[in-house]
This record gives C-alpha cells, sequence and structure tokens, in this order.
C-alpha cells in the first residue's frame, strides 16, 4: 500500500478517518460492480470495451440529451421512444444497466442523463456529492480519474486558489491520470455515501478533439 504524505497529520502520522484509503477494482465480468460495497473501493469498473453504433445517430442529433426517472419496467419502452425506436442496441443496454444499478443498490427507479458533448461537461477534476453513480460513454473520450493515495484533496475546489488542475498541486504528474475506455461501465462512489465522505473519487469529463461528438450515460439515486 502507498502512503500519500498528505494523508499525515501534523505529527507524522496517517490520519486514516479525515483521508481513509481507497482504491479502485475492474475486471471483464459484471459482478466486479458488487465491489462497490467494500469500504476500500471508491471505483468499481466493469471493462466491457464494447462498441456502439451511434455515429449515425449523433451526426443526425447533435445537441441530443434526455433527462428522466426510469423503472426497470420501464427503461427500454421509454428510452427507445425518445429515439424514436432507433438506437435499439443502446436502448437494450441502458435498460440492462437501469435494471443492474436498480437490483445492486436495492431501488426501485433511478435518475437517467443521456447527454450528446462537443466539450467537457466537468473540465476540472472534482468528487460527486451522490452516494454512487453510475457512469459509461457510447461514444468519444470516457471519463478520466485519479488514484486515490495520488491526489492532494486540499486542492479541489476552492483549495486550487484559482489554479489549473496541473498547476494547482492537486496531482503530480500527467501520468497519474486514468482513463475509461469507451464502453466500459463504472461505479463511482461519491462523498454522500456513508463513510466516504473524504474518499470521493476525483474524476473529470476529458478534453474532446474539435468536431468529436461524445455520448454519455449516467444513472443516479432517486
Amino acid at each position: 500500500m502507498m502512503t500519500n504524505k498528505k494523508n499525515l497529520n501534523l505529527s507524522g502520522e496517517w490520519s486514516q478517518e479525515r483521508y481513509p484509503f481507497r482504491h479502485m477494482s475492474q475486471d471483464k465480468q459484471p459482478t466486479v460492480l458488487s465491489d462497490i460495497y467494500k469500504e476500500e473501493i471508491n471505483i468499481a469498473i466493469w471493462q466491457r470495451h464494447k462498441q456502439f453504433s451511434v455515429k449515425e445517430f449523433l451526426a443526425l442529433n447533435p445537441t441530443f440529451q434526455k433527462e428522466m426517472v426510469l423503472t426497470p419496467q420501464d427503461a427500454f419502452s421509454r428510452i427507445s421512444e425518445s429515439f424514436d425506436n432507433n438506437m435499439t442496441e443502446v436502448s437494450e443496454d441502458i435498460a440492462l444497466l437501469v435494471d443492474m444499478f436498480c437490483y445492486l443498490f436495492e431501488l426501485n427507479q433511478v435518475g437517467m442523463r443521456l447527454k450528446v458533448l462537443d466539450k467537457a461537461m466537468c473540465p476540472k477534476f472534482h468528487v460527486d456529492k451522490v452516494p454512487c453513480r453510475l457512469v459509461t460513454t457510447y461514444q468519444g473520450m470516457a471519463t478520466q480519474w485519479l488514484p486515490h493515495e495520488l491526489v492532494d484533496q486540499t486542492k479541489l475546489g476552492w483549495g486550487c486558489n484559482g489554479l489549473p488542475d496541473n498547476e494547482s498541486g492537486l496531482y503530480q504528474s500527467e501520468s497519474d491520470i486514468q482513463q475509461l475506455h469507451c464502453g466500459d461501465v463504472a461505479l463511482i462512489k461519491g462523498t454522500l455515501w456513508e463513510g466516504n465522505e473524504n474518499a470521493g473519487l476525483v474524476h473529470r469529463s476529458p478534453e474532446l478533439v474539435a468536431n468529436e461528438k461524445r455520448l454519455i450515460l449516467t444513472l443516479d439515486f432517486m
């Protein structure tokens, strides 16, 4: 286990209560998502590397976005309708993820956001003020994140003193930045998860190249 100097208190002792250690869990099987319940995990990644045929849809619908509350029972029909009954593969996949998310967390419904982006939605590194969020990218560059032990938590938000992330001291090297693959499914633990108040995953939207479109899905507790 790496010891982050930034987690030491003034006496040089590890401050486990303030900045508890967290790390990732990843696997090619969807069962890895249940690892999010482990106290030491703040991101669980189902490595699908799955490709979806959405380029034509993005070209025809460059500003598409939908926000709705879905249940496992109505997810497919409502998503399919929002696509005018096109994009069946994506509709089926979203319905599957809604069902998995609800089952995993014993929810009756979820809040869904599906957006086409041509620029970073959240360009600065941050933590989510939610218990847990599901994220997957159907087209374009996927979410970037920082390993917990490499982050100076005091440089988040106002702590950056107006400096960009690469100058604030939030992280030490560009090689510290990790990135999901398009098609991967990640559960990102936030600060409202009980016992995770100072250990939410630090992440951001990637910068997109000119004329690139990104289609991203998020699911949240309701």
